[in-house]
This record gives C-alpha cells, sequence and structure tokens, in this order.
C-alpha cells in the first residue's frame, strides 16, 4: 500500500508523474469491458448461434448459463488466489486464459466445444475480475479512490449501450464470412491489448495477509450449483423425467453439507469459503435472497426479450440490439441519478422506490406486448424499456453498499464475495429458469410464451421487494440491526 499520497507506488512503472495509475486504470476497465460485452452479446447472439450450430433450443440457454455458472463458482476463490500468488500475475493469467477461451468459441464447430469454452471464460473471468478492484485500492491514494471507481460508471454505460448494437451489427454484417464468431473474436485484440498494459503498467505487490484456499468447500459449493441448474435446463426439454426432480433435492442436500463443513472449518481455525456467521446477519441474508431474486429477473428478461424479437416477432440481430437501447440508457441514467446524492438521501427507500418502476416498467411491457400482439413496434415498447431499465438502475446503484454495511469489518472479504458469486448465479437461474418458461410457452404460441414468462418476472420482482424491507435503512447503520 501507499504510505505518502504524494509518492508512487513502491513498484510503480516508470511513467512520468502518476499517469501510470490512470493507464493502469484503463487496462483493468479494458477487461471489465470484455466480461460485460461477453455476457450482454450472447443474448442477442443466442439464436444464430443455434441456427449454424444446431441443438436444441438449451443451446441457447446453456451459453449463457455455462458462462455465468462457472463465474459464480470461480469468484468465491478468485480474491484469494491474487491474495496468495499476487494480483498481476492472477490478473495476467486470467486475460491472457480469457482470450484464448474466447478464441476457443470463436473456432468452435458444434455446441459442445462451445459450452466448454464458455465455461471455460467463466472460470477464467472469474480469477480476472476480482484482481481488479484489489489492484485499484493498491495504486490509488484514498482521495483518489472515488474518481478511479466512478470510472467504471460511465464505461459500463457505454457498454450496455453499444455491446448489444455492436453484437447485431457483427452477426448481420458476417464479415468475411464469422457470423456470430466475430463477437468472441473481437476479445483478442481486446485481451491481447489488456496483458500488455498489465505486464508494463499493474504494480507488482503482493499482500500480506494471504490465507489457504477451501478446496473441499469449492468442490460441494460446486456440485451444488450445478445440481440445481442442469435439471431447470435439460428438465423440459426430457418431459421432466425422474432424475431432474431428484437433482433438485440433491442440490438440497449438498447445501446443507456444505454449511456443515464451513462450520467445522471454522470451529477448527481454518479459514472457511463463506464465513458462516453471515447468514445469522438479517441484512446479510435479506440481501441474498432480494439479490438472487432481482439478478435471476433481470438476467431473464434480458434473454427472453432478444428470443422474442427474433423468434418470435423475425426482427434481425441488429434491429434486436437497437430495440433493447432504451432500457439501457435508463439504467446509465438512473446511475447518474443516484451518483448525484440521491442513493445517500434515501438508502433503502431508493430500492424500493427502483422496484416499483421496474414492476411498473414490466406490467407495461406486458400491456404493450398484449394489445399490440405482432404488430409492436420499438417505439411502442420504448416507455416500458426505459422504465425497466431506469428502476433497475436505481436498485443497483445501492443495494452492495446497503448489504455490506450490515456485515462486521472482518466478514466483509468473505461477504462481498459470496455477494457478487450471488450475482453470477442470479444470471444463470435467469437464463436457465425463466428461458425454460418462455420455451415450455411455444408449445402455445410466441405471444403466450412471453406473456407468461412476463408474469414469472413479476413473481420474482415482488420476492425482491419482500427480500429489501430485511436490509438496513441506510449503508452506514452498522451491524447492530443486523442479528
Amino acid at each position: 500500500m501507499t504510505t505518502e499520497l504524494t509518492a508512487p507506488h513502491p513498484t510503480a512503472p516508470a511513467v512520468a508523474g502518476h499517469r501510470w495509475r490512470w493507464i493502469a486504470l484503463a487496462v483493468i476497465l479494458t477487461a471489465e469491458v470484455m466480461d460485460l460485452l461477453d455476457v450482454l452479446v450472447t443474448n442477442l447472439a443466442g439464436p444464430a448461434i443455434r441456427a449454424d450450430l444446431g441443438g436444441s433450443p438449451t443451446v441457447i440457454q446453456w451459453i449463457g448459463a455455462g458462462y455465468t455458472l462457472a463465474m459464480a463458482v470461480g469468484l468465491v476463490t478468485g480474491g484469494r488466489l491474487g491474495d496468495l500468488y499476487g494480483r498481476r500475475r492472477m490478473f495476467l493469467i486470467g486475460v491472457l486464459g480469457f482470450t484464448a477461451a474466447s478464441a476457443a468459441c470463436a473456432l468452435a464447430g458444434n455446441p459442445g466445444t462451445l459450452i466448454a469454452a464458455r465455461v471455460a471464460q467463466g472460470l477464467l473471468g472469474a480469477l480476472l475480475l476480482p484482481q481488479g478492484l484489489g489492484l485499484i485500492k493498491e495504486m490509488f491514494p484514498p482521495e483518489q479512490l472515488a474518481a478511479a471507481f466512478g470510472a467504471f460508471g460511465p464505461v459500463m454505460g457505454i457498454s450496455a449501450v453499444g455491446g448489444p448494437i455492436l453484437a447485431g451489427w457483427l452477426v448481420d454484417a458476417d464479415l468475411a464470412g464469422t457470423g456470430w464468431r466475430a463477437i468472441f473474436l473481437i476479445n483478442v485484440p481486446l485481451g491481447l491489448l489488456a496483458a500488455l498494459g498489465a505486464a508494463r503498467f499493474l504494480p507488482a505487490s503482493r499482500p500480506g495477509h494471504a490465507t489457504r484456499l477451501d478446496l473441499p468447500g469449492v468442490a460441494l459449493l460446486s456440485v451444488a450449483v450445478f445440481l440445481l441448474v442442469h435439471p431447470l435446463v435439460q428438465g423440459r426439454e426430457l418431459g421432466w423425467p425422474l432424475w431432474s426432480f431428484a437433482m433438485l433435492a440433491g442440490a438440497v442436500v449438498v447445501l446443507a453439507v456444505f454449511a456443515r463443513y464451513e462450520q467445522r472449518r471454522q470451529r477448527a481455525g481454518r479459514d472457511p469459503l463463506v464465513v458462516p456467521a453471515l447468514f445469522r446477519r438479517r441484512a446479510f441474508t435479506g440481501g441474498l435472497v432480494a439479490g438472487l431474486a432481482f439478478f435471476t429477473a433481470l438476467a431473464g428478461f434480458s434473454l427472453v426479450f432478444s428470443l422474442y424479437l427474433q423468434l418470435g416477432l423475425g426482427w434481425s440481430p441488429l434491429r434486436a440490439g437497437l430495440a433493447g437501447v432504451p432500457q439501457a440508457l435508463g439504467m446509465v441514467a438512473a446511475f447518474v441519478l443516484a451518483g448525484a446524492g440521491l442513493a445517500q438521501r434515501l438508502g433503502r427507500r431508493l430500492i424500493h422506490l427502483g422496484l416499483g418502476v421496474v414492476l411498473a416498467g414490466v406490467a407495461g411491457m406486458l400491456l404493450t406486448l398484449t394489445l399490440a400482439g405482432a404488430d409492436v413496434t420499438p417505439w411502442r415498447m420504448t416507455p416500458a424499456l426505459l422504465a425497466v431499465g431506469f428502476g433497475m438502475g436505481l436498485v443497483m446503484a445501492p443495494f452492495f453498499d446497503i448489504v455490506l454495511s450490515g456485515v462486521e469489518e472482518a466478514e466483509t472479504g468473505s461477504a462481498s464475495g459470496t455477494l457478487t458469486a450471488v450475482q453470477q448465479l442470479g444470471g444463470a437461474l435467469g437464463v436457465a429458469l425463466l428461458g425454460t418458461v418462455f420455451f415450455d410457452g411455444l408449445t402455445d404460441s410466441v405471444s403466450h410464451a412471453v406473456r407468461v414468462t412476463l408474469l414469472a418476472e413479476l413473481g420474482l420482482l415482488l420476492v425482491t421487494v419482500a427480500g429489501a424491507f430485511l436490509l438496513p435503512r441506510r449503508a452506514r447503520e452498522g451491524v447492530g440491526g443486523g442479528h
């Protein structure tokens, strides 16, 4: 850590002044953009991928769920690997591996190979992304941290708006016959650029509080999550056989074994993967319930909206990407508004306000699609999409800060890793659960499928509303009311 605010980092590159810090930040943001684009663009390109490679509708679900599922499991340990072996080293391994996995996605000749490469992307992304936050805290003095973290908002906003448009254009343009493969190939130059920048500008410091990995805990959690998601994706296609329900029951059993093992590990004086005491805190458990429901709804809405426009209305990937711009713009506007001080003033009330706006937006979308049917246009959907995006931004802006304020300082590392993993798990469940509801509804009609899915979306949002009442009223209330 920097000991003097005016002195450069002890391992800082020889770059004039403190400019190296901001170049290093640009390197970290490049990696963040690679991850965000891979989440956004695959939902849009799913129909084109399936049309080229073949396979059942579950291929579209696994392309998204495989990535987020692997990242959900890997994120819990990714940060600790940086503590053990150095953050810059893990960043370099992660970004080079992520780039190689992206190339493997682009070269995939069948659905199985593509899904395997997506899982590899997720695992390597889980190694890569946690290092960025730690490196920023190492590189920047306290008075510059707010500006450094503030750079994430505009970059993520631009990616959210431009990513689907870029993906739609690349698929439609079919550059040099690459088609959908171009959405993965674009990661190759970005990844190589980030790797070169990391080797040159990221500091090579190593924290002195490294802890051993809880590998049995990782294995148990991985098995539990797989037992949960796999039957949700494959069960519908196979007529919900007995084994699908057995796997869901098995997920509950393995989670119970995992919880018992973590308690025993902590009592033995070893570091658990997840600190068991967290689940005795009302703020944290409420955050997990609300977060899981909310991020499931968020990911599911994105997938189903894209599928409806392309499979139901026959729109091109580019037109579908452009149709989703109002939602992204609404989310960016909400982040800007919340960052101007609204989050600090309203606290938990902002989350409930945002959820109310999202509920109104989803209900408005349901009404619009019911009345307009196949004649719906992007302009007719714009008000509802703006409301959905704006409300989601209002929820996300204060969410993590409020949840983490309800835990002890010593538990923050485990809590933040678990909460981020739940965000990714919600993404996998959204693709699996709402994707299954949508494809099941196709036996009637596309319009019926999207209406049923939007009703399920409303149900998830109501669960989020209930869970949010368990959160502290403000981010700085402390942990006293969290028990």
